[in-house]
């Protein structure tokens, strides 16, 4: 609902007034849900300073107003928010926020870039192609150049846009070699387990062939005791 009542008034702003009117209503909607979400946790909570202190973004979404530039950090929120109420495995839960979040931003960027840089006298973003494209750019931190916000607005949204980009790169890289570190130790791990096993039954084996030793050596004693015993007799009838 907040996607398309925001992109709405953006992509077609000579769209019907109903319309217009519309897409209003859905972001307040919205809007209440975040609300009343979190009046409600905030009543049941047992310590209530306590839950203010530990859940910012939830507070963050209520209090940011529905002012055009800054409804884009309400997504924001709303991805943390979401990413944050999941179950899920740690890296299948890292690899949601990361496209959650990349296509959120390229979304809602193009979007926010397009309505303040469309009717800026020197812009040279005018349609959603190529805010589209500058969002690319921006967030890939490649920065071909021809196409640049020239508003102050503009300008500060491509500042929010790198540093979500060179921060989720970051996420990305960090994400793939704790993948890799954990497949290491996993098979450094079963690789210990099998040394141990080995070492255990090599053990087990000397100490079989020891014991297979012994019982060896005390069966020939017994045996030779016992051809001793019998042939004594014959021995001495003999020499008589």
């Amino acid at each position: 609902m907040f996607a398309a009542a925001y992109a709405v008034p953006v992509v077609m702003p000579r769209a019907d007034p109903q319309v217009l009117w519309l897409c209003r209503i859905c972001e307040w909607i919205v809007w209440g849900a975040f609300a009343v979400d979190y009046a409600v946790r905030l009543t049941l909570a047992e310590h209530r300073w306590k839950f203010v202190r530990t859940h910012p973004l939830a507070l963050l979404a209520v209090l940011l107003p529905m002012v055009q530039p800054l409804r884009l950090l309400r997504l924001v929120a709303t991805l943390l928010l979401v990413g944050q109420r999941a179950r899920l495995a740690p890296q299948i839960r890292i690899t949601t926020y990361v496209a959650g979040t990349v296509i959120g931003l390229l979304m809602f960027g193009s979007l926010a870039v397009l309505e303040v840089e469309r009717d800026a006298p020197h812009g040279n973003i005018r349609t959603l192609a190529d805010a589209v494209w500058w969002s690319f750019t921006t967030m890939t931190t490649v920065g071909y150049g021809d196409h640049a916000p020239t508003t102050g607005l503009g300008r500060v949204l491509a500042v929010g846009l790198m540093l979500a980009g060179i921060a989720l790169l970051g996420v990305v890289t960090a994400n793939i070699a704790a993948w890799f570190i954990a497949n290491f130790e996993r098979d450094d791990a079963e690789e210990q387990l099998r040394i141990a096993a080995i070492a255990r039954l090599t053990d087990e084996v000397r100490e079989l062939r020891a014991e297979v030793a012994r019982l060896t050596t005390t069966a020939l004693h017994k045996d030779t005791a016992m051809d001793d015993q019998t042939g004594t007799p014959e021995n001495s009838q003999q020499d008589s």
